[in-house]
């Protein structure tokens, strides 16, 4: 009381007066908010729930989402009465635009008298939440309250708010469609990038064509990171970029910079986080491993790419290559979005027998099957997902889409994913295509534009991103069988005649670890029994200009086991490139309390061990911080979580560890156990040790190779 009356005793001006905060929706509960119907639940959401686009742009942990339940669900969030004591209200509103349905009422003595909506009234759209700002000075120091609806049951039948306060600051006004002409002195455009920032439609436009369309998270100040548009084939031209809306303090597309080398490149590959073997795009996020495929001495690598933010979203295809799978060089964007859609994920083959006839010379034409996922980069999605084609015909330096595309229509739901082999006995090309649910298709093709359905195949428990190949069969009569998975890689064992996939058994689990996604296999290496395979290492690096990873390239083979046949994983031989220094463990005895190992310490490890429990119920080892654990009962590996099994051979487990800034991968007894392992690994303790509890264990023989950096020499 004493607080109030002092400060009714001095007049503030507007700009002194403090914020108001309203709501933060950080509690576990709306407090004093009353509820209705379903949609809102009864407290604040943490983030994106289930099945939901991912939702950004809220402050904090909590925020109102009435998406509990999926679009169907509908209610209300009431607050309870409030005076209006500054000029504005203002919050973060998203979600649908669904006026009187989707919406937020401010509601004074009963009447609504200011209402907004999110921005969403279409198939797509994004799940990002922006500032609402509304002059309330004609109702000064009246009592007001609001009403978050949910009565729509549709497509972007939900509403997602934050951050409500009152304040006399104005919100800075938008400008639309700015432009800025830029002369393309240098080869690359530098944009500033401020991660959670209102995404912000960019384009670049070279005389009367558009070159570039895309979504950017542009930093108004000083950014988080820069991300980069190679531009080499319009140097000395003038460029013409326009952004949709900017705020009118922002210094964003005056920020923008003609320069002769990437924002940051100084310190490019040596960024704290930087994993040191495993393949990361330079800038921007990462996701799906796409078009493995071998040709003329080089491994090519492309991938889900998103050149222009840390998050998810303007699917590119990103493109490097390897002559050792070990050593990257990023080419830069292979395919950008079109007229039919963002680029998903994909396969590419080599032409060997010119059946497109793209030859050119003695050059083989390399040719990405892809899916366009719909609509222009900058539309809402309204255009089912296709599937389409593109070749080089110089080594994969340039692409070319073919003008037919697409050559494969629509089938079914999301169709997408193409996974293309050449089938030698029928001289056909066979596509795996993911359908719907846990439906797949084959398909044939001739000259890998007219596509003909051959059969169906479901994989309980899996969906999207299908792998199909064949494999030598260690012991099996007829000795080789093919495997036909999803993108969890849960996949079957079985038989192909060149029309069906007959399964045998499955589906089996390839892998136990939180950090593996939507792998693939390389088709056409010079080793034609060699089946290497790259996930997706789904693993997040704060606070760098890049994220996500792949997972180190493993060597696929199928073995027999007790169990029947199963496909077994271990690191590329060609890891030992990066070995260093190396240390042969002895046999030694221990118990409770002892650390063989104790005194190793450093970053990058290849370590094997070899250990029998004997009469300990628990034995493991901890890795700079993380701990492994090995169940001698349940005969069960577990890390950070996760399980996977383990049997014991004559009495041993045999363990091989890859140690990398970002993640743990453990391969157990030779490959049988895959368990690739995504944590940030602390600077300290740089540690290892092995350590045996309730009873004595033996360490039978090791060896640790400290690593040297993939990067070092660049």
């Amino acid at each position: 009381m004493i607080l109030f009356v002092a400060c009714s005793l001095f007049t503030l001006s507007a700009a002194e007066r403090p914020d108001i905060l309203v709501a933060d929706f950080e509690g576990s509960d709306y407090g004093n908010w009353k509820v209705t119907g379903t949609a809102f639940g009864t407290g604040p959401a943490r983030g994106t729930l289930p099945n939901q686009m991912p939702v950004d742009g809220f402050l904090g942990k909590g925020l109102v989402n009435s998406y509990l339940g999926g679009d169907g669900s509908t209610g209300t969030l009431v607050s309870t009465s409030f005076p209006l004591e500054r000029r504005y209200l203002r919050f973060l509103i998203g979600g649908g635009k669904q006026p009187g349905k989707t919406c937020v009422n401010l509601l004074i003595d009963g009447q609504v008298v200011r209402t907004a909506t999110g921005p969403n009234d279409r198939p797509g759209g994004r799940e990002h939440l922006d500032w609402e700002q509304w002059d309330v000075s004609e109702f000064a120091g009246r009592a007001a309250v609001l009403e978050l609806v949910d009565l729509a049951t549709g497509g972007w039948g939900h509403l997602n708010v934050d951050h409500i306060l009152l304040t006399d600051q104005r919100l800075a006004g938008l400008r639309t469609n700015v432009t800025r002409e830029i002369v393309l002195h240098q080869r690359y455009l530098n944009l500033p990038v401020k991660n959670g920032a209102p995404k912000r439609w960019l384009t670049v436009r070279v005389g009367d064509q558009l070159k570039r369309d895309f979504e950017i998270e542009l930093a108004d100040g000083a950014p988080d990171w820069w991300a980069f548009l190679d531009l080499a084939p319009f140097q000395g031209r003038t460029a013409v970029v326009q952004v949709d809306q900017l705020r009118e303090d922002s210094a964003g597309l005056e920020a923008i910079e003609s320069a002769s080398a990437i924002g940051g490149a100084a310190e490019l590959y040596r960024e704290k986080l930087r994993p040191q073997f495993h393949f990361t795009a330079r800038r921007g996020w990462n996701n799906d491993p796409n078009g493995l495929v071998y040709y003329r001495g080089e491994y090519h690598l492309f991938f889900q790419h998103n050149p222009y933010g840390w998050n998810w979203g303007n699917m590119h295809w990103g493109h490097a290559v390897s002559r050792d799978l070990v050593h990257w060089e990023e080419l830069g964007e292979a395919l950008y979005p079109d007229a039919l859609g963002t680029m998903f994920s994909g396969s590419a083959v080599v032409d060997v027998a010119n059946t497109t006839g793209r030859a050119r010379g003695s050059e083989k034409p390399i040719v990405c099957i892809y899916t366009a996922a719909g609509g222009t980069s900058r539309e809402s999605s309204q255009q089912p997902f296709t599937q389409c084609v593109a070749y080089s015909t110089d080594r994969g330096r340039t692409w070319t889409a073919d003008e037919r595309n697409p050559v494969l229509p629509h089938i079914v739901g999301g169709n997408r994913d193409p996974k293309v082999i050449w089938y030698a006995p029928q001289k056909k090309w066979v596509m795996a295509l993911y359908l719907d649910r846990n439906d797949f298709a084959l398909f044939a093709s001739k000259d890998l534009r007219n596509w003909q359905r051959l059969s169906n195949v479901i994989i309980p428990g899996t969906s999207e991103c299908p792998e199909f190949f064949e494999i030598a069969a260690e012991g099996a009569r007829r000795n080789t069988r093919w495997i036909f998975y999803g993108g969890n890689g849960r996949y079957l064992v079985g038989r192909f005649d060149g029309t069906t996939f007959t399964p045998e058994s499955g589906p089996h689990s390839l892998n136990f670890g939180n950090c593996f996604y939507a792998s693939q296999t390389y088709n056409q290496l010079p080793d034609a029994g060699r089946r290497v395979l790259v996930g997706w290492g789904q693993i997040s690096f704060p606070g760098m200009p890049f994220n996500q990873m792949m997972d180190f390239p493993v060597d696929l083979t199928l073995r027999t086991t007790g169990q029947g046949l199963r496909l077994f994983a271990n690191p590329v031989p060609e890891v030992e490139a990066l070995h260093r220094r190396t240390q042969r463990l002895k046999t030694t005895t221990m118990g409770p309390g002892d650390h063989p190992l104790a005194g190793l310490r450093g970053e990058l490890f290849d370590l094997t061990v070899e250990i029998s429990p004997q009469n300990a119920p628990e034995v493991g080892l901890e890795v700079r911080g993380v701990t492994l654990s090995y169940d001698a009962q349940k005969q069960e590996l577990s890390c950070l979580g996760k399980k996977g099994p383990l049997p014991l051979r004559e009495g041993r487990i045999r363990l091989r560890l890859l140690v990398d800034r970002g993640s743990i991968e453990i391969f157990g007894n030779d490959g049988q156990l895959y368990m690739p392992m995504g944590v940030i690994l602390k600077d300290d303790p740089q540690t290892l040790s092995l350590f045996s509890r309730g009873g004595t264990a033996r360490l039978e023989a090791g060896r640790v190779h400290e690593l040297k950096s993939a990067w070092s020499a660049r």
